[in-house]
């Protein structure tokens, strides 16, 4: 494992005022970021709070407080420093929100939040923290609630391999299309039935533990391959079982083992099951350092003050912009006037 690239000249206690001002203004501009778009912040977590398929989103926060403080006695090392260029980061997430405000596209605006998350942190602790940084700021794209287009693909494949199985197990049956039709039962794989729930929170499960347990991106990506693999096969294979019992019993009985089959105890098993096939395949040491900041950048004296007028200056410009075009834009009538043609009613 490569070492740190330390600030080794200055002592740890000489870094903690000047970590205290570069948190105390990160701090800062992450109130700003939420007060100015707090309409679009009271959304996502709306939708982390109601939303099944994005319940996972409420640990996302907590995992990336662990990664970092899985960091800590590095981060404690570093010289934090301000850089200009971080400001392009979070203008680019300003635009972002702004296509997202004009097309009316939730998903954009919410991604713009993250970007600009990530911008702050980059500009006010400088490039060689952002890199020491770099999977936490990557993985917190995961509190984007994204993913639900896969659901009918996904049903589709849930009903063909339970097709399959049925076929294969002697139970007479017909497919058309997501529709299973088998002598004392009709069954559909509805939406909740596809199996997204779980498979966009297990990418998010994968991603981590690749990170977490492997050094080689091969067996990062293999990982990642087969839980995904094995979700959705696992989810095939419930829609079979349903179908099973309800042909060996009754379409109630089917009802009530879906019910205590499905869930995150059966997915629970399907997590420890991926974890255990992997057991072996671990290759990063758990003494290992967890992150690697590179050579350590001297950057020119920034007043705060200015990169602080910079930055609400940055993140002001798109709803700035999108308040003059709404004030410009023409309102609908309450009541459309057709043109009166002679001899026409």
């Amino acid at each position: 494992m490569t070492s740190l690239s330390l600030s080794s000249r200055l002592p740890i206690t000489a870094l903690a005022p000047l970590w205290r001002r570069h948190l105390t203004a990160l701090g800062a501009a992450a109130c700003a970021i939420v007060l100015i778009f707090a309409h679009d912040v009271r959304d996502l977590v709306r939708i982390w709070w109601t939303s099944s398929t994005f319940e996972h989103c409420l640990f996302i926060p907590l995992l990336i407080g662990w990664l970092v403080h899985q960091r800590m006695p590095g981060l404690r090392r570093l010289v934090p420093a301000l850089w200009w260029p971080g400001l392009v980061w979070v203008l680019a997430g300003n635009v972002l929100w702004l296509l997202g405000d004009a097309a009316g596209v939730a998903l954009l605006r919410h991604g713009a939040l993250v970007m600009m998350g990530q911008g702050a942190v980059i500009a006010l602790l400088g490039p060689t923290i952002a890199r020491a940084l770099l999977f936490p700021l990557f993985y917190a794209i995961f509190m984007v609630p994204f993913g639900e287009e896969v659901v009918p693909p996904l049903q589709l494949l849930t009903a063909k391999i339970a097709m399959q199985l049925l076929e294969w197990s002697g139970v007479p049956a017909h497919i058309e299309g997501i529709f299973i039709t088998i002598p004392n039962g009709y069954f559909e794989v509805a939406e909740a039935c596809s199996g997204a729930k779980f498979l966009i929170a297990m990418v998010a499960y994968a991603v981590l533990v690749g990170h977490v347990c492997f050094r080689s991106w091969l067996r990062r990506v293999l990982f990642l391959v087969g839980a995904v693999t094995l979700s959705i096969a696992a989810n095939g294979v419930r829609a079979f079982a349903t179908i099973y019992v309800a042909h060996r019993t009754s379409v109630d009985a089917a009802v009530g083992f879906d019910h205590v089959m499905y869930g995150w105890l059966f997915f629970g098993l399907v997590m420890a099951l991926a974890m255990a096939a992997a057991w072996p395949f671990f290759d990063r040491d758990p003494r290992a350092q967890w992150m690697y900041a590179g050579p350590v950048r001297r950057s020119r004296a920034v007043d705060m003050r200015y990169f602080m007028a910079a930055m609400l200056l940055v993140l002001l410009v798109a709803p700035m912009w999108s308040m003059l075009s709404s004030a410009r834009a023409a309102s609908l009538p309450t009541q459309l006037a057709l043109p009166q043609v002679a001899g026409w009613e």
